[in-house]
């Protein structure tokens, strides 16, 4: 008896890379298998342009399984572009060109890990599409490639064949993402049970709410709510209104909230506010004022009650501490 072949997964890195760019979407598509199968569901490469070692950001080897000239883009289902300093200045010419053209015009998908986003768009490939990349360097890559829209604030982006994803972590969010998609939730949820993972981090999710994602609710249409909820926290978002959104009841929306998550949803709400608050007080260009109407807290003095109880500081002084010399 034959068996299929698995599908060939390729994580593109160039020296200077991130380690957890390559090491993490790799870990997690090498431990995939098909139901009833042991054997692994992906055939895992990591390519380099040329030799076959490549020196990653933080110093350490990486030996690759294949370079450009040895992996034939037709063998491709999935291309993976691992982002860090080198994926951001490496020129994207001759043969890399042509091999990364090649590949995307072949294979099924192509993703972005973090700031590949950048060696991606210098082929023309994301001309017209929108993508995300780590947000401290969303707007250097929206500046230099104005055909892209760039999304700052997304865990990952679908945009027909090509997923892009913001720092780091939030590729392992898209390979998790695509797992499910090829083989089922089920595998995704034991794979990231396996890795002591959040599994439920919606690509619409904020890249700044990791913390509230370790909570997000197993049941789809919660965890489709808490997502909306991100994008909608100047909205009144009582639990009534949230009940509706659910349809469900307030009673049994709260109950099923609070056993999903472990906190009501007011408490949740709260929460998420909070976060998206004291993110965006770190970054310039924004007065105290205008985040605590876009957070939904309506008006500053409470938001800097609600913060004062949080974190035991006022937003003001939250900035100072801990915002860009800009911002503060």
């Amino acid at each position: 008896m034959t068996h299929a072949v698995p599908p060939c997964v390729a994580l593109l890195a160039v020296p200077g890379c991130q380690l957890l760019d390559v090491a993490g979407p790799f870990e997690l598509f090498a431990s995939a298998v098909r139901a009833g199968s042991p054997a692994p569901a992906y055939r895992v490469v990591l390519v380099a342009p040329e030799a076959r070692r490549v020196t990653t950001e933080a110093g350490l080897g990486l030996e690759a399984h294949e370079t450009l000239a040895s992996l034939d883009p037709a063998s491709v289902d999935t291309l993976i572009v691992a982002g860090g300093p080198g994926s951001r200045l490496t020129p994207v010419t001759g043969d890399l060109r042509d091999w990364v053209v090649a590949t995307a015009a072949a294979c099924r998908r192509v993703a972005t890990v973090c700031t590949g986003a950048f060696l991606l768009a210098r082929t023309g490939l994301l001309d017209g599409r929108t993508v995300t990349t780590h947000w401290q360097h969303a707007e250097t890559l929206a500046d230099r490639h104005p055909a892209l829209r760039v999304e700052p604030d997304r865990i990952y982006v679908e945009d027909g064949k090509f997923w892009s994803s913001a720092g780091v972590t939030a590729g392992m969010d898209l390979a998790l993402a695509m797992i499910a998609r090829d083989l089922g939730r089920e595998e995704a949820l034991r794979i990231a049970r396996s890795k002591v993972m959040a599994m439920q981090r919606s690509g619409g999710q904020r890249q700044y709410s990791s913390e509230l994602a370790l909570q997000s609710a197993a049941d789809d249409r919660l965890a489709s709510l808490q997502a909306w909820m991100f994008d909608h926290l100047d909205d009144r978002l009582s639990v009534e209104d949230l009940a509706a959104r659910a349809g469900m009841s307030p009673r049994t929306f709260a109950r099923r909230f609070r056993e999903a998550v472990g906190e009501t949803p007011a408490a949740f709400v709260e929460r998420a506010r909070l976060d998206v608050a004291r993110r965006r007080l770190e970054r310039p260009g924004t007065a105290v004022e205008q985040v605590a109407l876009q957070t939904g807290f309506v008006n500053a003095e409470r938001m800097r009650r609600s913060f004062q109880r949080a974190f035991g500081v006022s937003p003001a002084e939250y900035r100072r501490q801990f915002g860009s010399p800009a911002s503060a």
